[in-house]
C-alpha cells in the first residue's frame, strides 16, 4: 500500500501492514519511492503518514481509545 509521507510529500510503500492498522503502534516500517533504486526500509512515525490523496488515516488505525473517547 502507498502512503505519502505529509511533511515532505513522499511516497512511501508501506512493508509492514500489520503495524500499520495496529492502532497501539506509533511508528510502520515504510521503503520511500523516490530515485531510480529502493530505498533501505525504515520505520517512521505513523502520525506523519497520510494517503496520497491527502486523506489522513482513519482514527482506528491510530488511536486505539477512539471508541472511547466522547464526541
Amino acid at each position: 500500500m502507498f502512503l505519502k509521507e505529509a511533511r515532505t510529500g513522499d511516497l512511501v510503500d508501506v512493508v509492514d501492514m500489520a503495524s500499520l492498522v495496529n492502532p497501539f503502534s506509533q511508528h510502520v516500517t515504510v521503503q520511500y519511492q523516490s530515485g531510480e533504486d529502493l530505498a533501505e526500509p525504515v520505520t517512521v512515525d505513523k502520525h506523519n503518514l497520510s494517503f496520497p490523496s491527502g486523506e489522513n488515516l482513519p482514527e482506528c488505525w491510530v488511536n486505539g481509545y477512539y471508541r472511547l473517547q466522547q464526541k
